[in-house]
């Protein structure tokens, strides 16, 4: 029998061999102090709480065998794939490609690009550089999903509204069943967060399901 997860806005079975975990950009320059989350005013604590919710579910999809996807949000030293609408937005202390504490903001190769050593990726984990807010666009994610014939995404990261939203968005309208993992998610403004989860479980699940932490480690739990 195929495990369940409780979600809203319905329960949802799922196979584990066509299930994927999708972490969106856990990266030091957006969840700790100097990087180019904290350059844009933001308060970086808040999207640290979604470390030990994401760390569980973690551990419990690499103990049922599933394909397990990081994301990070970066790009070439040059620049080349930044578009200038994304360099000179806002009014950061520091703009993209500028030096930081953590080496040059959102830069791949530069420390504060790194995933959070709490979630390290490991030998076998597929690992997606994107230079967009989406994890499709720009990207080999499709063709790493259809490789292995993922039919339902159990995604979380940050922020809710941002990257996640995106990437449900995207996978949505490419015929993936997505799960947002809740407190697995998180934004700089808690609101966001809240609207967030609620427009992707709404009219019955217009863009997928929201779940849990624990709902998704019980579910796996029972997959193995």
């Amino acid at each position: 029998m195929l495990p369940v997860i409780a979600a809203d806005p319905a329960p949802l079975t799922f196979d584990p061999a066509t299930t994927a975990l999708v972490i969106i950009d856990m990266q030091r320059d957006f969840l700790e102090p100097g990087g180019f989350g904290e350059t844009l005013g933001n308060d970086v604590t808040l999207l640290q709480t979604a470390v030990p919710p994401i760390r569980a579910v973690l551990a419990a999809a690499r103990s049922a065998g599933l394909l397990i996807v990081h994301t990070r949000e970066g790009h070439k030293p040059d620049l080349s794939d930044a578009p200038p609408a994304k360099l000179e937005r806002g009014t950061p202390t520091a703009r993209i490609g500028a030096p930081g504490p953590m080496g040059r903001i959102l830069i791949r190769g530069e420390p504060g690009h790194a995933i959070v050593p709490e979630l390290a990726p490991i030998r076998g984990e597929v690992v997606i550089d994107k230079p967009g807010k989406g994890a499709f666009y720009a990207t080999d994610l499709g063709a790493v999903l259809s490789a292995r014939r993922i039919a339902t995404l159990l995604v979380c990261g940050v922020t809710t509204e941002v990257c996640v939203h995106t990437t449900i968005r995207e996978a949505n309208d490419r015929g993936y069943r997505c799960v947002a993992i809740g407190d697995g998610c998180a934004s700089y403004r808690p609101e966001f967060h809240r609207v967030g989860l609620a427009m992707i479980a709404a009219q019955g699940g217009i863009f997928g399901w929201v779940s849990s932490s624990a709902a998704e480690v019980e579910a796996l739990g029972g997959a193995r």
